[in-house]
């Protein structure tokens, strides 16, 4: 059975996320006015009707973008000091072409889709270190010490290893499943053919059952069951695939940098869509889809610049590539920048640091999503993070939990990471719907989703109150969040209950016991605030 409670994990995990029948971009709307826990911005522009706003330029650190998306084109960054195609970096910056942005997964023998877990990259660097050793006995200090940490690191990896093969395992017996139920029924995945199959064994039927209750649940349409295992598929899948692989000859070829020089700067290609543009695409289509243009959706802010950076492959991102693309987006002018990744291990996060404060020198404010692990923040460690190894805490900062749009104990987004002291509020990251490559539009759930929502926001704050700094940017979020009075389902948590105490129930905490703010995020209650000081 433990094969398909893995990929029960898998499949419906996503669909479980969300909440029934929310409304259209409810991200844009207000908990006074229209009863949905979205950011307010619709209700902020009616206040900010007398004002004019300053462009601001909003780089989106992701997998790529789709510059030609529909209701994107208008809204992405362009480099007036670049002339496109010329094969000459004109406004010699380092990067030839970079017209709408760079990428630093890409490079002469094209470009990184897939890449291994960091975890993955320490194992095979302590594989290579390590071949020779027969002995640990003869190994002291610090070099014992380092030895140790990996043989621990590599049982860690080993046990993730082993579970996303299983993983893989329970989606292609899903698959199987769902070939036989369309065979029987014409083809076609609706209702009616999970009804009407007949399970071969006991795991299909236990799967046959879940399948009906999350489709008579409107949880899940029959007809996306497909699309969600090409999803679980594409995630495991290369996760199992390139641990195989050695990571760093790979990189290699591709980039074509010197992955044993964590200073180099200079490489990369324009290609800033990539191979998988999808969640970069949903991103920036949070933070600035045209507005008003009766064209897809609106986007939170109304007058940015998306650039585009890409540096978060399928799989680990590389210190060294966030690093570089923290300070690509300074140098050319973002003045926020969105961060929808996130991993557990950093072996060169002290590259990352001088980022992040080369960033908070030139005051630009950094969005950073929570993570999708149901975690407590403050417990685990994640990077990048604002905590610095040299003990300092960046002021120009904001870490995000995700939220959905209906009051009760359930509003956080089961799937959220969250911490009193590390989580600085919460916001609309459950059930999303934005833009996506080739002029399509679909609803996502995740702290991915979340980031944006903030960062669409702090850009708002910035194109109407310039003289305000990155840390007074995050100040005034934090003081108007919209705060909740109810308990919440803490993610990941649960308790005993029910009779014998067999069955579990989630635990509840106030908000302001999960996150620093104790609140939702909110603009318009913001705006009012600015306002009232004019």
């Amino acid at each position: 059975m433990k094969k398909l409670l893995f990929l029960l994990s898998i499949l419906f995990t996503a669909s479980l996320f969300a909440q029934k029948k929310n409304p259209d971009y409810w991200q844009t709307l207000d908990p006074k006015k229209d009863k949905v826990f979205g950011v307010g911005s619709e209700q902020a522009y009616k206040a900010l009707a007398t004002k004019t706003s300053k462009t601001v330029i909003v780089a989106v650190i992701d997998s790529g973008v789709d510059p030609n998306q529909e209701d994107l084109k208008e809204v992405i960054w362009k480099n007036v000091g670049e002339i496109a195609d010329n094969g000459i970096d004109d406004d010699k910056n380092g990067y030839i072409d970079d017209v709408n942005g760079w990428s630093f997964i890409g490079g002469k023998n094209g470009d990184i889709d897939n890449e291994a877990s960091e975890l993955c990259r320490i194992v095979q660097k302590g594989n290579k270190k390590y071949r020779d050793l027969t002995d640990e006995s003869k190994l002291s200090g610090d070099e014992l010490k380092n030895y140790q940490e990996f043989k621990r690191l590599k049982e860690i990896y080993t046990s993730e290893l082993k579970m996303n093969e299983k993983q893989l395992e329970g989606i292609s017996f899903v698959s199987d499943y769902l070939v036989k139920v369309k065979k029987q029924n014409n083809g076609i995945l609706n209702k009616d053919a999970f009804k009407n199959y007949k399970p071969e064994n006991e795991m299909e039927e236990q799967l046959n059952k879940n399948i009906k209750r999350v489709v008579a649940l409107g949880l899940l349409k029959p007809e996306e069951f497909e699309s969600q295992l090409k999803e679980g598929k594409d995630h495991f899948e290369p996760m199992v695939k390139y641990s195989k692989l050695d990571a760093d000859s790979m990189r290699t070829y591709i980039v074509g940098d010197d992955v044993n020089n964590p200073n180099e700067k200079y490489y990369g290609n324009n290609h800033v869509q990539g191979p998988d543009a999808m969640h970069g695409t949903h991103v920036a289509g949070i933070i600035a889809a045209m507005r008003n243009n009766s064209v897809g959706m609106n986007g939170i802010a109304n007058n940015v610049k998306i650039m585009i950076v890409r540096a978060v492959p399928n799989g680990d991102e590389r210190d060294k590539d966030v690093a570089n693309a923290i300070r690509y987006a300074v140098d050319n002018g973002a003045t926020v920048i969105n961060m929808s990744f996130g991993k557990y291990y950093s072996p060169d996060k002290n590259l990352v640091d001088d980022a992040v404060k080369y960033a908070e020198s030139k005051d630009v404010l950094m969005i950073h999503a929570a993570g999708n692990e149901s975690k407590d923040n403050d417990n685990e460690l994640s990077f990048p993070s604002r905590e610095l190894l040299s003990g300092e805490v960046a002021s120009n900062w904001i870490q995000v939990g995700a939220s959905g749009y209906k009051k009760g104990a359930d509003i956080i987004g089961s799937f959220s990471n969250y911490g009193l002291k590390k989580v600085d509020l919460f916001a609309p990251g459950v059930d999303v719907y934005s833009t996506l490559p080739d002029n399509k539009y679909e609803s996502l759930s995740g702290t991915s989703m979340a980031s944006p929502s903030t960062a669409g926001v702090a850009a708002m704050i910035r194109e109407y109150f310039p003289e305000l700094k990155a840390p007074e940017v995050r100040a005034i979020l934090m003081k108007t969040v919209e705060p909740y009075s109810g308990k919440v389902n803490v993610p990941g948590l649960t308790k005993k209950a029910g009779f014998r105490k067999k069955k579990t129930k989630p635990v509840t905490k106030k908000l302001s016991e999960i996150c620093i703010s104790g609140g939702f995020l909110n603009v318009n209650n913001a705006v009012i605030e600015l306002m009232k000081k004019k």
